[in-house]
C-alpha cells in the first residue's frame, strides 16, 4: 500500500473554515445565507470566543475568499496558508465548539477564612501559599473577599495608633476596608473563560478593577466555593 497522503494546509483551513461558518449560523440563528463576515456581525452579540477572534476570523476570511475564488482546480490553489495560520485557525474552531469553561480549568480545593481569624493567621498564609485573595464566611454565610490592598489600607488607616496587634486585629475588621470596593463577583462553573476575561476587561473599561472571580456551580454566593479565578489567572491560559 502507498503512503497515505498528507493533508493539505488549504484542506485543513477551508475544513475549520466551514465548522465555524455554521456554528456562526446556529448561533446568529441565520436562516438565509449570510456572508461569512456578516455572520461575524451577528454571532459576536452572543459569543465572546467571536469578539475575542474577530480579527483574526475577518482576516482569515479574506484568505479564505483568495483560496476559494483564485482555485482553478481542485488539485490546484493560488497559495497553500502557513502552518501558523491553520493552527490558528483550528485554535478558534475548538474554542468556539468546545470552550473550556472555568469549572473545568480552575475548580479545586479553595482556602477560605473565617470572620474571626486574626490577620497575623491571614499574613502566614499570604507568605507560605503566595495567595492575595481570601474568600472570608462567618459559619457558611460569604461575608467579603480580602486582598492586600484592604490589609494595606487597614494599617493605615491605623497609623495614628501606637501600635497594632496583628493578633488581635481580625478580618472582620479588614473587611470594613474591603467591602465599599466592590472587588469580586460570583460565577457559575459553566461559565466561558472567555466570558470571564470579557469581565475583568470590561470592569477595567470602566475604571474599576475586579480582584478575583469567585466560582460556585450556579453562580451565587450561597453555595459551595469551586474555584477562584485571578486576571492573572486568565492572562496564562489565554
Amino acid at each position: 500500500m502507498g503512503q497515505q497522503q498528507k493533508e493539505r494546509n488549504s484542506d485543513r483551513f477551508i475544513s475549520a473554515y466551514n465548522r465555524i461558518d455554521q456554528e456562526m449560523k446556529e448561533l446568529a440563528g441565520a436562516k438565509e445565507h449570510s456572508s461569512f463576515f456578516r455572520l461575524i456581525d451577528m454571532a459576536k452579540k452572543k459569543s465572546a470566543v467571536i469578539r475575542r477572534y474577530e480579527a483574526d476570523l475577518r482576516e482569515y476570511g479574506d484568505l479564505r475568499n483568495a483560496i476559494i475564488h483564485h482555485r482553478t482546480s481542485t488539485e490546484f490553489v493560488i497559495a497553500e496558508p502557513h502552518d501558523d495560520v491553520v493552527a490558528k485557525m483550528e485554535e478558534i474552531e475548538q474554542a468556539l465548539l468546545h470552550p473550556n469553561s472555568v469549572g473545568e480549568i480552575f475548580q479545586g480545593d479553595v482556602l477560605t477564612f473565617q470572620f474571626g481569624d486574626s490577620l497575623s493567621h491571614a499574613l502566614k498564609v499570604i507568605r507560605e501559599k503566595k495567595f492575595n485573595q481570601f474568600p472570608v464566611y462567618l459559619g457558611s454565610e460569604f461575608k467579603g473577599l480580602v486582598t492586600p490592598v484592604g490589609i494595606t489600607r487597614f494599617l493605615a488607616s491605623t497609623i495614628q495608633e501606637e501600635a497594632v496587634s496583628l493578633r488581635k486585629t481580625t478580618l472582620k475588621d479588614i473587611l470594613v476596608h474591603e467591602n465599599h470596593r466592590d472587588n469580586h463577583r460570583f460565577i457559575s462553573a459553566a461559565t466561558s473563560a472567555y466570558v470571564a476575561e470579557e469581565m475583568f476587561k470590561s470592569e477595567l473599561t470602566h475604571g474599576h478593577r475586579l480582584e478575583a472571580l469567585l466560582v460556585t456551580e450556579d453562580g451565587t454566593p450561597g453555595t459551595k466555593l469551586l474555584g477562584i479565578v485571578t486576571p492573572v489567572d486568565i492572562l496564562k491560559i489565554n
